[in-house]
């Protein structure tokens, strides 16, 4: 994506199409497993903080995150697969900033019927059940601190909601480009955008604000600038 804003020539090779979409839904893919395996993560120190060392041992977290990782490449593999057995034969030009499913199978000179929905069920399915699952188990965790804990809801409740804005971020978007047939809209490339360049940006804001070191540098960087600011004036 970086070679193709720089170049003045927006060319992609049909081998360099397939790497954009393999590591494009890789690295999507396991981040969603990983904020689902986080949000049990969460709930389990939140909810049962005693058994918290020995419920997320080293093992159990190493399991997870290779589970995370394969299913990562499993989802990744299929999207390939199913785009590479595709005739095409013009025209050639995406209506895109990079290399996406649902723009490739507009390419192809045959129907695509099944492909769109074997595409749908595998991208737009995992999408909307790892968010829902998500959504229930912070509504959980939400009910439990309500109920159970008076103590530290704070914090708990801080921890959660920069869990929540990340994944609201990407699944939203998300769930609104894949779950749905492969007809284009005018905000798709805003959504696009979105997920794959500012949410990603965001990620290291939002989950450092709420570091208290980071607050307090944040406060006293304001505080200079400000003092600056009126001894120019």
């Amino acid at each position: 994506m970086l070679g193709d804003f720089l170049w003045q020539g927006k060319i992609i090779s049909f081998p360099g199409c397939l790497a954009q979409i393999y590591f494009l839904h890789f690295l999507g893919a396991t981040e969603m497993f990983l904020l689902t395996v986080m949000a049990y993560d969460r709930y389990v120190a939140i909810c049962n903080p005693l058994h918290y060392q020995t419920v997320m041992n080293c093992q159990l977290r190493f399991q997870l995150v290779f589970a995370c990782w394969c299913g990562g490449f499993i989802h990744s593999i299929t999207q390939v697969i199913l785009v590479i057995q595709l005739p095409f034969c013009g025209p050639n030009e995406l209506d895109n900033f990079y290399c996406d499913v649902p723009q490739v199978i507009k390419l192809a000179c045959m129907d695509t019927y099944v492909v769109e929905v074997l595409m749908v069920s595998n991208s737009g399915l995992l999408s909307l059940v790892c968010f829902l699952v998500l959504l229930f188990s912070y509504a959980v965790i939400l009910i439990t601190l309500r109920t159970r804990f008076r103590q530290g809801q704070s914090k708990a409740l801080s921890t959660c909601a920069s869990h929540l804005t990340v994944i609201s971020l990407i699944f939203v978007p998300c769930v609104f480009i894949y779950l749905r047939p492969f007809c284009s809209f005018p905000v798709d490339k805003v959504f696009s955008i979105f997920y794959t360049v500012i949410t990603p940006m965001l990620n290291p804001l939002i989950y450092t604000l709420r570091n208290a070191d980071m607050k307090t540098a944040m406060k006293k960087l304001s505080k200079k600038h400000v003092a600056s600011c009126l001894l120019s004036c």
